[in-house]
């Protein structure tokens, strides 16, 4: 489970978050990256981990992002339900 104390601080506002303990292995951008047709994350600069650049609004965004959250290896990716 992501830990919230351990959020990437680059990560858009709001209760949508990767922590810490992403490996950027690319399997959340399938389901809620640009090629995935949402845009919601995206690599950091210095590709090092994943951040979400803004936060999922729509119905259809809402279940692209629990779709990366549930097909994380690490369980980097949280909802904090703020």
């Amino acid at each position: 489970m992501a830990d919230k104390t351990l959020r990437i601080p680059e990560s858009a506002p709001g209760p949508w978050y990767v922590d810490d303990t992403c490996t950027p292995c690319h399997v959340c951008l399938d389901e809620a990256g640009p090629q995935s047709g949402f845009s919601l994350l995206k690599y950091t600069d210095d590709e090092s981990k994943v951040i979400f650049v803004r936060q999922p609004v729509s119905a259809d965004e809402l279940a692209a992002a629990q779709s990366a959250l549930e097909i994380c290896p690490t369980n980097a990716i949280g909802d904090d339900g703020d």
